[in-house]
């Protein structure tokens, strides 16, 4: 077994005996543990009480968090003439037709989010086994495949986070840096807990949200109190 660093003992240490902690107790925590060189992502993990590959129990949204992500998103969109130009100005990365299909088939995929306008979706419905599983084709229930291209990408820019449950019904997303202060990071979870809850399917059955982790990037995680961690 490969031995640990000093501080990832310490870590470790620091977190012994801690769960179902309030969100202000975990982000404390967090926050206090984190001291890597780089500033950690705050990451959320949710286990819920559904079975994704049945359709009415499918989770997936989107959610503004209040004080943003911290991260520079880049964003891709689909769209040509009028709307190509709107979303250049908007603060798009990149901005293409066919031509961005091709280097998406090529393997180059140097965006976060990927907007397309709806008369573009045949050429973007070629890339979904590229797109799809790096959870990145255009929808239109989290507003990703819009007319409203300016708006989508500023929303992309400004902290919007979505979200869709994976196969064992985990949903899981960056919720800010450790180095935000720690109300707005507070702020954030609680905004995308009640996101998620607000998206529980029809077909759930039992307890919905059966689990919350927090940790960092290179941090332990800890467990958050379901009751506690929704928006007051």
């Amino acid at each position: 077994m490969a031995k640990l660093g000093k501080r990832i003992r310490a870590a470790r240490e620091a977190f012994v005996g801690k769960e179902d902690l309030t969100v202000e107790e975990a982000v404390a925590l967090i926050k206090g543990n984190s001291n890597t060189k780089f500033d950690e992502t705050v990451e959320i993990a949710m286990n819920l009480g559904i079975d994704p590959r049945h359709a009415d129990q499918m989770v997936r949204g989107v959610v503004g968090l209040p004080n943003g992500t911290g991260k520079d998103v880049r964003v891709a969109v689909f769209a040509r003439g009028p709307k190509a130009d709107e979303a250049k100005e908007a603060g798009a990365d990149i901005v293409g037709a066919e031509d961005l299909m091709e280097i998406v088939q090529g393997g180059k995929i140097e965006f976060d989010r990927c907007i397309a306008t709806p008369d573009m979706m045949p050429v973007v419905g070629r890339l979904g086994k590229v797109l799809g599983p790096r959870n990145l084709m255009p929808n239109p229930k989290v507003g990703t495949v819009t007319m409203d291209v300016a708006a989508a990408v500023k929303a992309a820019k400004g902290g919007e986070v979505q979200f869709k449950a994976e196969k064992g019904g985990v949903v899981h997303a960056g919720v800010g840096k450790a180095s935000f202060d720690e109300g707005k990071l507070v702020e954030n979870i609680r905004a995308f807990v009640s996101a998620v809850a607000k998206a529980k399917p029809a077909g759930a059955k039992g307890s919905y949200m059966k689990k919350i982790a927090l940790s960092s990037t290179m941090g332990p995680g800890v467990t958050v109190s379901v009751d506690n961690a929704a928006a007051e």
